[in-house]
């Protein structure tokens, strides 16, 4: 039973969409801290390590579809430290939301988590609608700054202070996460 779930949203990603250079600048400068925090959380036998990533519109992907997509797109560099490890639970979405259409909501309850720690990206769309879902689920919630990436660094601040203010969510650094 783990209390707590690094949830790692969307970092299986081609770059072949609209803002993908943007996002990409964004990404570059979480993958380091994101790829030590998901080592200590695969690590950690208090912590549930979970992935969800969209499925691109592919309803038969599988993870290692997903992965080699994302590994043959644009920016390797940006998904190659950030593999699932085959041991982590992948959940395949369809929609911003990582709760919405998955089975994330009933491994969490499994896993008897109370706490989920919301990594990836993007910071103003999957991250902030899975907040809100994990908020109205009774999910206490923690987003490591270093570890989201946005598109918009006005939005992606905006939906930090959104997530803080409207639902509880504690703001910090990947070094402190996974602490109480």
């Amino acid at each position: 039973m783990s209390t707590a779930a690094l949830i790692v949203m969307d970092m299986l990603n081609p770059y072949d969409h609209r803002d993908a250079d943007l996002l990409a600048e964004s990404v570059g400068r979480i993958v380091e801290p994101l790829a030590g925090l998901i080592g200590r959380a695969h690590g950690s036998e208090d912590v549930a390590l979970v992935f969800v990533n969209d499925n691109h519109g592919d309803f038969t992907a599988t993870r290692d579809d997903i992965a080699a997509l994302a590994l043959k797109g644009r920016r390797p560099e940006l998904v190659e430290p950030v593999l699932p490890p085959d041991d982590a639970p992948f959940l395949a979405k369809v929609r911003h939301s990582g709760f919405y259409g998955t089975s994330l909501e009933y491994l969490l309850n499994q896993r008897g988590v109370e706490t989920v720690i919301l990594a990836g990206q993007v910071t103003e769309q999957c991250v902030l609608y899975s907040a809100l879902d994990a908020y109205v689920r009774h999910f206490s919630i923690r987003v490591p700054r270093d570890c989201v990436a946005h598109i918009h660094p006005d939005l992606g601040e905006a939906a930090l202070r959104m997530m803080e203010r409207n639902m509880g969510a504690q703001i910090v650094g990947s070094d402190r996460c996974l602490s109480g």
